[in-house]
């Protein structure tokens, strides 16, 4: 990975320092046109992106799953759930990179970060926080992956609108999917030239905002690399996610379990990963915060006790999608300090992000890609009178 130390950062030395991760299939270095200005601005004037295992420039060992224990993973929650073992390849992923991720940090003796993941990075951030919450200051959520629940999603009916050739592409990727191909393992079976075509074609569809050449040169060069290397970590892919993108475990049921304070999500304006996930998050954090835990008259058991699921924000980056820290760096930056709450140390002149307040107001975010069955439902209930 990259360590940044700030040569200029004037503020508290003690803060707790960033440690990003990254998203599927990339690594440490897609972070490059955030990590000195993070460091300039807090963090005690360092942070680390690092190359996940089985990414990058880290090791990328046989990816294989350990028996896990369900007990143990549902034990930190359900005490009473703690006898029944059985095989979990979802939660046995996720430990394979929460506890890489946990022995870098006693190698670096961190005693407290805030841990920021981007898209798949920040599932596996989540996971890590159920399980070392001690360790984390606080939790920035970039542009998630599977927080959203798909059983309030019309999936079938977003596939019986969609075109034949929809369907059969679907259907296709669907299967190259459950049998473990990664997006990866097939650019390393084509040619080098077209599997560099498709990455240049990537970059020059997906990031328009990188507009200087010679960047454009690098950054193509290094995803390629990235990708062709032996595969590893990329086969956590259909053990944590479904074809359609949803979790197998949604982050949505998690994150309001957290022991950490303060959580926040960032999106891009036109995101294809759901901003509502984060934003049902938020209201749920919020009405459990403001709930209480038992009920009735009379005693300890009528007194209110204040649910203590984390303060969660969610902010929106302009003119940006799901690689915002790419497309729309400064502001990007911006609301990685303000989710830290170091609001105070941007400049006047520094762009700030939206922040959600809302969840049904469109006012920033697209339409969702899927329909929710509520959503429906709703419609087929609306009054003429």
């Amino acid at each position: 990975g990259v360590e940044v130390t700030s040569h200029i950062h004037d503020g508290d030395k003690s803060e707790a320092p960033l440690v990003l991760l990254h998203g599927y299939a990339n690594g440490a270095l897609y972070f490059y046109r955030n990590l000195l200005g993070l460091s300039n601005k807090c963090f005690g004037g360092k942070v680390y992106a690092l190359d996940m295992l089985g990414w990058g420039l880290s090791s990328r060992p046989k990816f294989q799953l350990k028996k896990m224990i369900k007990g143990e993973h549902e034990g930190q929650n359900n005490k009473k759930k703690g006898s029944k073992q059985y095989h979990d390849d979802t939660y046995a992923t996720e430990q394979v990179f929460v506890e890489s991720l946990e022995e870098w940090r006693k190698a670096h003796n961190i005693d407290k970060m805030v841990l920021g993941g981007h898209s798949m990075g920040g599932y596996l951030s989540v996971a890590y926080c159920e399980k070392y919450p001690q360790n984390v200051e606080r939790l920035i959520l970039m542009s998630p992956a599977g927080v959203p629940d798909d059983r309030n999603v019309d999936i079938e009916a977003r596939l019986k609108d969609a075109s034949y050739s929809f369907k059969a592409v679907y259907a296709i990727i669907r299967n190259l999917f459950y049998a473990g191909v990664t997006p990866s393992a097939f650019l390393r079976n084509l040619p080098e030239k077209r599997g560099r075509d498709m990455v240049s074609n990537y970059v020059e569809g997906r990031l328009p905002a990188i507009n200087c050449p010679e960047e454009k040169k690098h950054l193509i060069e290094y995803l390629y690399t990235n990708a062709v290397l032996p595969g590893s970590g990329e086969e956590c892919l259909n053990k944590i996610l479904k074809p359609t993108t949803f979790a197998h475990k949604p982050t949505l049921h998690r994150i309001p379990r957290l022991k950490v304070k303060n959580v926040a999500f960032i999106y891009g304006q036109d995101d294809w990963m759901d901003p509502t996930g984060g934003i049902e998050t938020m209201e749920i954090c919020n009405k459990m915060r403001r709930t209480t835990k038992n009920s009735g008259n009379g005693g300890s058991e009528g007194k209110e006790e204040e649910h203590h699921a984390p303060e969660v924000q969610v902010y929106g980056v302009k003119n940006a999608g799901h690689l915002l820290m790419l497309e729309n760096w400064k502001e990007f930056n911006s609301a990685v300090v303000m989710s830290a709450g170091k609001e105070h140390t941007l400049p006047m002149y520094a762009p700030r992000p939206y922040q959600v307040s809302e969840r049904h107001s469109n006012i920033f975010f697209g339409a969702s890609r899927w329909t929710r069955k509520d959503d429906v439902s709703n419609e087929g209930n609306v009054s003429t009178a």
